[in-house]
């Protein structure tokens, strides 16, 4: 069992509270720590402690940012408090998805209808200055950083970023949208009555073909869900160039969550096999871009 001592007298020394609290852990979370505070008063609330991560291009007043215009936007549980290190937000009852329920033809509409008012509503809400996540530029940071680290994947990456601008090539050009940018199943969340958009790390403009992608190849879709997916949120069948720039995407999508994954081997310090998820990630990687080419 992790000690959370230190992370228990943090929370409890924010002036927030108007009274006892109750802290308790919650699960997941491979960027930062997240606990629930009981109140007595004012209902419970979830408190992040995260700080920025420019390695992986997380900056926290980004994310704040980001949350505040997706509660908004309606999609995303109100912002109670932020601050240096630090995130507030009121906490709802329910359970993440699974990768099954996300391809589930009950579910699916309603998480197209998440990411289409992510894309289209966020903009009217956010605030100040905003991040771009161009996933083929964060590949060629992570490769250079893999280097200077001495990685085990660096005599592959030569080759890895060659397949890397033959993806953008054929993405082309885009239509630029507020992209969530890190759909794992554990970001979509039932109260029991809706879904809702959770975790704003990696939030930025961007093409919507990569969230598109990205909730495909984190959530094991087959080729009929991936079609089903890219009519409902286009509303119709796509294209063959548009069905091309989207497996272009979904094999950038699995590098970048590799390259995530090996870099994260050697400078995080949060306790997660990273090497396993790398090796997995590869292999899907290789996959996916063995059926691109066809």
């Amino acid at each position: 069992m992790p000690d959370f001592s230190d992370d228990f007298d943090r929370i409890r020394s924010f002036p927030l509270w108007d009274g006892p609290i109750e802290i308790r852990p919650l699960d997941g979370g491979i960027t930062n720590k997240n606990f629930v505070v009981h109140r007595r008063a004012g209902g419970s609330v979830v408190v992040r402690l995260a700080d920025d991560i420019p390695d992986h291009g997380i900056l926290r007043f980004n994310e704040v940012a980001a949350a505040r215009a997706a509660f908004a936007a309606g999609l995303s549980p109100e912002v109670i408090a932020a601050g240096p290190g630090f995130l507030v937000t009121r906490f709802l009852n329910g359970r993440p998805l699974t990768s099954e329920e996300v391809r589930s033809p009950a579910n699916l509409p309603r998480i197209v209808d998440l990411l289409r008012r992510c894309h289209t509503d966020i903009p009217k809400h956010f605030r100040g200055p905003a991040l771009i996540f161009w996933v083929f530029q964060v590949i060629r940071s992570y490769a250079g950083l893999l280097v200077d680290d001495g990685s085990r994947l660096a005599p592959e990456l030569p080759r890895l970023l060659a397949v890397t601008e033959e993806l953008e090539r054929t993405v082309g050009p885009v239509e630029i949208v507020f992209g969530h940018n890190d759909l794992l199943p554990g970001n979509l969340f039932d109260d029991g009555e809706r879904l809702w958009l959770l975790d704003w790390d990696y939030a930025g403009f961007n093409t919507g073909l990569f969230d598109l992608a990205n909730l495909a190849s984190n959530n094991g879709f087959s080729a009929r869900d991936e079609a089903d997916l890219l009519a409902l949120y286009a509303g119709a069948p796509p294209a063959p160039a548009r069905l091309r720039a989207f497996e272009a995407m979904k094999c950038a999508s699995l590098l970048r969550e590799a390259l995530w994954s090996a870099v994260s081997e050697s400078r995080s310090t949060i306790d997660f096999d990273y090497v396993a998820y790398t090796d997995g990630l590869v292999a899907q990687f290789e996959t996916a871009l063995t059926a691109f080419r066809g």
